[in-house]
């Protein structure tokens, strides 16, 4: 079972080490951000993130990160909403049949019913995204 320990402290951003960047100087003063490292952030990173900013162990941080996960993808399979404050939204949307094309042979083909799984980021995400590449002054 999971425990929360007293040397608890929130994650950030700043807690995975893909995501740093550096200050550049563009001379007059001008300044901008660059990423040091360009990665695909996966579950290892996440649960290596939760295991350095909590008390929890390494088995304790993965079955943490694995049920966070179930959790949203259970949601998702029966058609809720997953909103994450200051991150974004999980949507499930149904997408109608339709017909497609082959496109080395030009013929048509139908295309089953299905549902896909959209996100929206939220307006605090979007404006750190935009922030990361802009000049800083």
């Amino acid at each position: 079972m999971l425990q929360q320990r007293s040397r608890f402290q929130p994650l950030s951003m700043h807690s995975f080490e893909p995501l740093r960047c550096r200050v550049l100087s563009l001379g007059a003063g001008m300044k901008r951000r660059e990423f040091l490292a360009k990665k695909t952030v996966t579950r290892t990173d996440l649960c290596e993130a939760v295991y350095k900013n909590t008390g929890l162990s390494r088995s304790e941080s993965a079955a943490f990160v694995g049920l966070v996960l179930e959790e949203i993808t259970d949601s998702l399979e029966h058609g809720e909403a997953v909103k994450l404050s200051s991150f974004g939204s999980f949507v499930v949307r149904n997408k109608g049949p339709r017909i497609g094309r082959n496109p080395k042979t030009g013929k048509q083909v139908p295309i089953a019913p299905r549902r896909v799984t959209v996100f929206k980021p939220s307006p605090l995400l979007k404006k750190r995204l935009a922030r990361a590449d802009e000049v800083i002054e």
